[in-house]
């Protein structure tokens, strides 16, 4: 059995905007109910329910707010009395959650909201009308900046295949890390963590890949911790780019080579055909990687056996049957 199987895997905790669970918490007495969060997410990771304009005093009916000003540093104003400013309430809230929700290895905002979009949030004028730029939600922002590290996605975007096999990966190698830390951060962690994610990381971003091997060999140089904390930044730097059919295809490659001399001359030729056929789009990621990992249980290897690449989140999710 390949030792990253789904029962080795940690149970992230992820903030998350409550109308996307179904709270009824928007300025109208709705929701925006997700069921990708509410239902398919939540057999996987523990939500902890944020709703910032409730949270800072607004009740529900309310009057909405909307951005205003400058789109790098807007006011959150009431839409039909300016004189409701809850620009520095709703900053400060998230820099509070920031600061107490230490555990979350992800947060999933709700998009276009003025207090929780993550990107692409319409600025207005002072005189109603849209502005050429868009801006950022003021608590998302706060989130953002005190906790740079940390996986966030908009639930919109989740619709996203890509996306979305993104974001859970950057969260269970983000929970994995939380994980370490908590056992303490020691030369051999590190070196078993970074040994890990050797090839999702060669997936996302080889060029940073190599840095990060660089900065590793460095460690018998460096204060441990500071190095640590260098080496996840940039972990979750390369994560954050997204695989592609290419950079799939390259590790895919790699871990055959593994089995060259133990395959039949057939099983290369069958293995070989299945990534090309990913790579031509005409099978997806899932096919190729459910033959490689049978190979790997025929025979064993134990440095492959351990890497993320093979399983970085649970098979029930799905997510590689989409890209």
């Amino acid at each position: 059995m390949l030792a990253n199987s789904s029962s080795s895997l940690p149970r992230p905790r992820l903030g998350i905007s409550a109308c996307l669970l179904g709270d009824e918490v928007r300025y109208n007495g709705g929701h925006k109910e997700s069921r990708l969060c509410s239902q398919t997410f939540a057999e996987h990771f523990d939500f902890v329910r944020v709703c910032p304009e409730m949270a800072i005093g607004l009740g529900t009916p309310r009057e909405p707010i909307r951005l205003v000003g400058d789109s790098q540093a807007p006011r959150a104003v009431g839409t039909v009395d300016p004189s409701l400013d809850v620009t520095a309430a709703l900053t400060r809230y998230g820099e509070k959650m920031a600061g107490e929700l230490t555990d979350l290895s992800g947060f999933i905002f709700m998009q276009k909201s003025p207090s929780c979009g993550m990107e692409r949030v319409k600025v207005y004028h002072a005189n109603g009308q849209g502005s050429e730029t868009d801006g950022r939600g003021l608590f998302a922002a706060a989130i953002m900046r005190l906790r740079p590290d940390l996986p966030v996605e908009e639930a919109g975007r989740l619709n996203d295949p890509v996306l979305r096999e993104n974001f859970v990966t950057r969260v269970f190698a983000h929970a994995h890390w939380l994980q370490l830390m908590q056992q303490g951060l020691t030369v051999r962690a590190l070196l078993s963590y970074h040994s890990r994610y050797k090839y999702q990381l060669m997936a996302h971003d080889a060029h940073r890949a190599r840095a990060l091997g660089q900065l590793v060999g460095s460690i018998g140089q460096r204060n441990l911790d500071e190095l640590g904390q260098e080496y996840f930044s940039g972990l979750m730097a390369a994560l954050k780019k997204c695989a592609t059919r290419g950079t799939h295809c390259n590790v895919l490659y790699h871990l055959f080579g593994y089995l060259r001399r133990v395959l039949s001359d057939s099983e290369k030729q069958e293995m070989q055909q299945l990534i090309e056929q990913y790579h031509e789009g005409v099978v997806p990621l899932v096919v190729p990687l459910t033959l490689l990992k049978h190979h790997f249980r025929q025979h064993p290897d134990r440095y492959v056996n351990e890497q993320a690449y093979l399983q970085p989140h649970p098979e029930r999710l799905s997510l590689r049957n989409a890209i």
